[in-house]
């Protein structure tokens, strides 16, 4: 296989690419991969026809933390009309509803990556799902999920709103990653079962106490066991069994949420910083600053650059 002419391709023939690539990466691989005119017969090498991983997953929000979420990008037309129609119509904001720090007082919000607000995130959760719907682009479904063959209330799925708060966030990174990998749409026939079969999913993948699939059919008084198992096995199997969140990917939906949540005037509630509350922050800032000093200290004994040698003790040579 080192050989560059060992795989035998056509001239003709050309390179199989995923095809969630964008279409301008498209167009750069396809050149470089083109048979020249120079050499004929051309043989193509195997390695010229992958496409690096990080042009397979540039398009893909749920696997790769740079790439934008596709309920924000959705939600940025509607935002846009809004303020736009606003302009135009000098439509008056309204009495300040959103609390603003001055002097004397400090407003946090009780809401983080690793402790969020349980209410706040459900709302954005849901201001997401429906910009999915809203501004899809068709109503691609699977009969699974039809809620035609299997109904489903907004009354049941609402019962499930106490599950842990890390379980709606890797929800909604379940179900971008469910509509690149598997090609659907969230639709008003198929959102709830969706939703549902995230939920399911994320809350064991995540949850160190989870829930099992009977005692979800004891609260969805209309499902049966055996359609909660099929719809497992099709999710997992419609994600291609990548569960795996990073922290980086992890941490871009809570902002992205966030920042959804300030584009349609939803604001996270604050608080005026107090002083127990403060000495915790101050406890907290200074054990990651101590941590990070720990790290800083341990790289710097496994190695020395350039710039660290400034300062450093050396003892004298002695020429003989």
């Amino acid at each position: 296989m080192g050989n560059t002419v060992s795989c035998c391709v056509s001239p003709e023939s050309s390179p199989k690419l995923p095809s969630r690539l964008p279409a301008e990466r498209l167009e750069e691989f396809q050149t470089s991969t083109e048979v020249s005119d120079d050499t004929v017969p051309y043989l193509q090498h195997i390695s010229d026809r992958e496409v690096p991983d990080e042009l397979a997953l540039e398009s893909n929000p749920s696997d790769h933390a740079r790439a934008s979420t596709i309920f924000l990008s959705k939600s940025q037309t509607d935002v846009r009309d809004k303020r736009k129609s606003n302009h135009i119509n000098h439509v008056s904001p309204g009495p300040l509803s959103k609390k603003y720090s001055s002097c004397s007082t400090i407003f946090i919000d009780d809401s983080t990556v690793s402790q969020p607000n349980l209410k706040s995130t459900i709302k954005c959760v849901t201001l997401a799902i429906y910009y999915h719907i809203k501004n899809r682009d068709s109503d691609r479904s699977l009969d699974i999920f039809d809620e035609k063959l299997h109904p489903l209330s907004v009354s049941m799925l609402m019962k499930l709103t106490s599950s842990p708060l890390l379980t709606f966030f890797v929800l909604k990174v379940y179900l971008e990653r469910l509509l690149t990998y598997a090609e659907l749409d969230i639709c008003p026939a198929n959102w709830k079962r969706i939703v549902l079969g995230a939920i399911l999913l994320a809350s064991k993948v995540w949850d160190d106490q989870a829930v099992w699939n009977v005692d979800y059919c004891q609260i969805l008084k209309d499902i049966t066991v055996e359609d909660m198992n099929e719809m497992e096995r099709h999710f997992l199997e419609l994600l291609q069994f990548n569960i795996n969140v990073p922290a980086s990917v992890y941490a871009k939906y809570y902002f992205d949420l966030r920042q959804l949540a300030d584009d349609n005037n939803l604001s996270f509630p604050l608080e005026p910083l107090n002083n127990q509350r403060a000495q915790k922050l101050e406890a907290i800032s200074r054990l990651c600053e101590d941590k990070y000093k720990d790290l800083s200290r341990a790289a710097m004994r496994r190695s020395l650059s350039a710039d660290n040698l400034i300062g450093i003790r050396r003892s004298n040579a002695v020429l003989s």
